[in-house]
């Protein structure tokens, strides 16, 4: 018998739009943040190509940030249980994949 004062868990309805649900393909991320707030730049770099656009920004507090690292960490899991490990060979580039702006450091 649940508890009179027990908070009930609230359903959200998601709308997700026609050109969203197409999603954009990205394999640079671009974190930066200050002490309120982190920003994700998503880009796309092509080789050959000295410039690349940025094709989404989100700008979250350090708490969703943590809660996305931890979401990303247990999907991650998911999927190594399922299909084997993600193998991440030699030395990445900062150039093709996700990159530290505050101090160029790598980002795994």
């Amino acid at each position: 018998m649940p508890k009179i004062n027990e908070p009930q868990p609230q359903q959200i309805n998601i709308e997700l739009g026609e050109k969203e649900a197409e999603g954009i393909y990205s394999n640079l991320a671009i974190i930066t943040h200050s002490m309120g707030e982190f920003i994700i730049d998503f880009t796309r770099v092509v080789p050959g190509t000295p410039k690349a656009k940025v094709h989404a920004r989100i700008i979250t507090t350090p708490q969703h940030a943590k809660m996305l690292l931890k979401a990303l960490q247990d999907n991650i899991e998911k999927y190594e249980k399922r299909f084997g490990e993600i193998k991440v060979e030699g030395k990445l580039s900062p150039q093709f994949g996700f990159i530290n702006k505050q101090d160029e450091e790598k980002i795994n």
